[in-house]
């Protein structure tokens, strides 16, 4: 082992425990792995900021901006909504799969997921069917369905570009199409089947997402002619009443430390827990408050028309997104994001009960809050990547000639690279700019449309690809590992990798294990005499699909705070379709891919 070697592999193994452990943000590890590369010589100044002009970076971010103007426009909505013809559950599930095999391999699928979930939990309820029989399938197949083409997912963008980096040829457009039904048809006979009944059922009453959904924290102020004024908690029987749990109460800036014993007075704050139809029910009758902040504090004066006045309020429930620029952040942080005349009411917690102010409330991935705005601001909240809008109580998306303008420049962006009549960059960018010029993406919400982590994740991570090729790291890693069963013949090693790539994608971000494997795969193939080819569509395969744990994706993440799963539901459903997937894999990559 040279001392280059030792170098890459330690920089490797640190970035590996720090991407398991989570301890650091992905994009910061990301960031330390290119400067320790640049640091110690492993790579040129050039190589180490190349990962920013590739073409896979660029590709992602005008892909960002397409999808965010397919979804703006309403597109996907109005196709989405063919799921509430069904009329039986097996139905319902084949048009839902049907309809990710059309749209997830051109869309992201984070996107996807997020246009399907309020639609998937308001049509499988009309039928009778538990919600939580769909979501997990939603985010599975949506995976399944973006390893159809190149542009499906990032994962798939980068060990193209990597491989080709390497001096490997590079793939199509629909090359992985033939695998990838393959591997769809049989995932979905087993969603279908074993999957389903592997699935846990729930009413609605326990489904985060539904429309009277879990337990909300919120607060009310005791207002002058509130009914409860002079009385105490236990007086005002608010426990039996309305199942309903006051957590906290505050008198200005003293918290009460005995708050059943308070005689409550004008101007008291309780932090309240309980369901939101309870809530709402307390908060009537006894004549209490929302604890809403002034408009003014959150970005300009309140507008005071006649107009605005009129104009219908909603109940809006958001999910604080995967990769959200608002983790760690306090909810003030999301409120100045929202639009004027709006508030935060409440906010639930998976496994958690909130005992604090709102205001100090850090988020965090999965969070559920309730929000009352105009019914005009609906569109642009749906606009930002930093949270998802999950409630069916919201206005309808506006659908006009833009939404058939934004899918016909998708078609005409895979087309023409199919085509080759351009590169993949260049004409994702073509079509990103003509959403923008026909403000089917608005100007002023375009970077919040771009997921930025996702981004520098990728052009810091493409330098590592680089350095664990020309180091000479992934020949002793492939020495030392799949190189071992090297006597058993490419059928093997492939069988090996698959499984190594499987592992490493579950545990690790799946940009991170893509850039790790692809020039092991390429190191595997030198080995046995083999082509490259099946062994970096092993890992592109492995790699953007992960079933075995809620965190391993985002639209697992994504549908695990919807639906109320727990982590052993994954593990459950997933196992078996990882092994579903493994076998495909192995068995049908050499018929399409020769050794």
């Amino acid at each position: 082992m040279t001392v280059q070697i030792a170098l890459v592999l330690t920089i490797a193994a640190v970035a590996t425990y720090l991407f398991i452990s989570e301890k650091l943000r992905m994009d910061i590890v990301a960031l330390l792995v290119l400067l320790a590369l640049a640091l110690t010589g492993l790579v040129t100044p050039g190589e180490a900021l190349s990962g920013f002009s590739n073409e896979a970076t660029i590709t992602v971010a005008a892909m960002f901006i397409l999808a965010a103007g397919i979804e703006n426009t309403g597109a996907l909505s109005a196709i989405a909504r063919l799921l509430g013809k069904s009329r039986s559950p097996t139905v319902f599930l084949l048009v839902l799969f049907g309809l990710l095999g059309l749209i997830a391999p051109f869309v992201s699928n984070t996107a996807v997921v997020a246009v399907f979930i309020p639609i998937v939990i308001s049509a499988s309820m009309h039928i009778g069917m538990s919600p939580t029989k769909a979501l997990i399938p939603l985010s599975y197949v949506s995976q399944m369905t973006g390893v159809w083409t190149l542009i499906g997912t990032s994962t798939n963008l980068i060990v193209n570009s990597v491989a080709k980096d390497l001096g490997h040829r590079g793939f199509t457009m629909f090359e992985f199409l033939p695998l990838g039904l393959i591997c769809w048809l049989a995932g979905c006979l087993y969603l279908l089947t074993l999957g389903r009944w592997l699935l846990p059922s729930q009413g609605q009453s326990d489904l985060p997402a539904a429309q009277e959904s879990g337990h909300y924290v919120t607060e009310l102020t005791v207002a002058e002619d509130s009914a409860c004024l002079d009385q105490t908690l236990e007086q005002a029987d608010i426990g039996r009443k309305y199942k309903a749990y006051v957590l906290q109460l505050w008198r200005g800036s003293e918290r009460m430390w005995a708050p059943k014993a308070q005689q409550l007075q004008q101007g008291d704050v309780l932090l309240v827990r309980g369901r939101w139809s309870q809530l709402e029910k307390l908060k009537e009758d006894l004549g209490l408050q929302y604890h809403r902040r002034p408009a003014a504090q959150r970005g300009g004066g309140q507008d005071k028309s006649e107009e605005a006045e009129r104009e219908k309020e909603l109940m809006v429930e958001v999910m604080v997104a995967p990769n959200s620029p608002l983790l760690g952040r306090s909810i003030q942080a999301l409120d100045r994001r929202l639009p004027r005349h709006q508030a935060i009411l409440g906010i639930q917690r998976r496994g958690q009960i909130i005992r604090d102010h709102l205001d100090g409330v850090r988020l965090a991935v999965g969070d559920i809050l309730l929000v009352l705005m105009r019914e005009s601001d609906v569109g642009r909240l749906r606009s930002t990547n930093a949270i998802i809008v999950l409630s069916e109580r919201t206005a309808p998306l506006p659908r006009d000639w833009r939404a058939t303008f934004a899918l016909a420049v998708m078609a005409l962006v895979v087309v023409s690279a199919a085509l080759g009549w351009t590169s993949i960059a260049i004409s994702a960018l073509a079509g990103a700019v003509a959403l923008v010029l026909t403000r089917c993406v608005d100007v002023d919400n375009l970077y919040d449309a771009i997921d930025g982590r996702i981004l520098l994740l990728m052009a810091c991570l493409l330098p590592l690809g680089t350095a664990v090729s020309s180091s000479g790291a992934a020949q002793f890693i492939v020495d030392h590992t799949v190189g071992l069963a090297s006597g058993w013949g490419p059928h093997v090693v492939l069988a090996v990798l698959y499984l190594m790539a499987l592992v490493l994608g579950e545990l690790m971000s799946n940009a991170a294990a893509a850039v790790l494997l692809t020039p092991i795969a390429i190191s595997t193939a030198r080995l046995v005499d083999a082509d490259p080819t099946p062994f970096l569509i092993a890992v592109t395969f492995s790699a953007s699909t992960s079933f075995l744990t809620p965190v391993g994706y985002q639209t697992n993440t994504m549908v695990y705070s919807a639906g109320g799963y727990r982590f052993s539901d994954f593990v459950k459903v997933g196992g078996p379709l990882n092994l579903v997937f493994w076998l495909a894999g192995v068995v049908f990559i050499p018929v399409f891919w020769p050794f």
